[in-house]
């Protein structure tokens, strides 16, 4: 018996050196892990706007639907200069004037409800820089208008050059003089630097996106206070191949890159220049997401605007080009809020220029009315920046 105890006493303590060892090894490897893989922060925030009630709850502005509401539009894209023709569809012959009475409701809060003096009061003295296609333009002009109905002297808001707005322009900005405020838009339409062919390639190859390189005019975005970028619509093979526009990477020509690995490349370039560039202890930086079209038909060729928002999103609600946004962005060391407007778009099917634009014989399912979506995004962005709102940009 006293044999039999010594061993079992001698298995009992080498079985609990072994047990200690086996936890000693899961916690360093478990340390090891969240040292390597830190867990990162959500990039679409949440957070708390007062609701119909009293209390406080936690709210994604950007899952819910949109309401009716006999308040909107909050504008006459007629009786605001820096709204494109193109883009004012009543004006253009529109008769259903219902598209433009539609606000976005989120499901545990409210937007605040826009008040165009507060804002102008909280703008004062900012300068605002809008980057990217033809969408940010479309943001950027709906910006202004907004504006523009708190400011009794309009001939006191112009544009700084002189400058009409066109579609090509490179640059455009927009000052409000008697609150010291500028709203400029850089067209960049993927972000990154343009150039001409290497020598001896491909005759195919016309021009080429150096995806590693940002675009050449980036210089110009930083002096900013608030910063928001759109880009995916001109990352297609009709914008791209088929107009012999290839990628390159330093001297490399990429022929056989595809679209959505050039996006990915040309997206981390744009944040490694926004982590060293960009002090963001001034400048609150914002990346739209991609905002989906409502083309239909086997070629995708038709357009059919309907006079009522979609009840169901039919999958638009989707999109890789926004996936991609939303995980580089979740990668940065410098805070980024996505707006992301995918889902909420998915629904406006009866929101787009469709055949009321200044060229009604080519359709548009891809660009919105103004008035119209576009108003809701700024009432989105405007919602981060004002005080007392308890929404922290970061």
């Amino acid at each position: 018996m006293r044999g039999h105890g010594k061993i079992w006493g001698f298995q009992t303590f080498n079985g609990l050196v072994a047990i200690g060892s086996l936890v000693s090894f899961v916690v360093a490897m478990s340390c090891a892990f969240l040292y390597l893989f830190p867990r990162v922060p959500p990039v679409i925030h949440s957070y708390g706007i007062s609701n119909s009630t009293t209390s406080v709850e936690k709210c994604n502005v950007f899952e819910g639907r949109w309401i009716p509401d006999e308040s909107y539009p909050l504008y006459n894209a007629s009786q605001c200069p820096f709204a494109e023709i193109g883009f004012n569809c009543l004006a253009n012959g529109r008769k259903d004037k219902g598209y433009a009475k539609w606000r976005w409701k989120p499901k545990n809060c409210d937007i605040p409800r826009f008040d165009v003096r507060a804002v102008l009061e909280t703008l004062r003295g900012k300068r605002i820089v809008f980057v990217g296609d033809s969408l940010g333009r479309t943001q950027w002009e709906s910006l202004i208008c907004l504006l523009m109905t708190g400011v009794e002297d309009k001939k006191s808001v112009y544009e700084v050059n002189g400058n009409k707005i066109t579609k090509r322009i490179r640059f455009l900005a927009v000052r409000f003089s008697s609150f010291d405020l500028r709203i400029d838009f850089y067209r960049s339409v993927f972000l990154v630097q343009p150039a001409s062919a290497p020598n001896r390639a491909p005759k195919r190859v016309k021009s080429t996106l150096r995806v590693d390189k940002l675009d050449e005019i980036s210089k110009d975005w930083i002096d900013s206070d608030i910063l928001i970028f759109n880009s995916g619509h001109w990352w297609t093979p009709s914008k791209l191949f088929e107009m012999g526009c290839y990628f390159q990477e330093g001297k490399s020509l990429k022929l056989g890159m595809p679209i959505t690995t050039a996006f990915k490349t040309a997206l981390n370039t744009w944040a490694s220049w926004a982590e060293t560039m960009i002090n963001t202890t001034r400048t609150s930086v914002f990346f739209r997401s991609f905002e989906t079209s409502h083309w239909s038909g086997r070629n995708r060729n038709s357009c059919k605007v309907t006079q009522h928002p979609l009840s169901s999103s039919k999958g638009r609600d989707q999109s890789s080009i926004s996936n991609i946004i939303i995980k580089i962005v979740g990668k940065m060391t410098v805070p980024v809020t996505v707006l992301h407007v995918t889902p909420m778009v998915a629904f406006r099917s009866d929101g787009h220029v469709g055949t009321w634009s200044d060229n009604p014989s080519v359709p548009d399912c891809s660009h919105w009315c103004l008035p119209g979506v576009p108003d809701m995004w700024n009432e989105i962005l405007l919602s981060y920046l004002l005080p007392g709102n308890d929404i922290s940009l970061q």
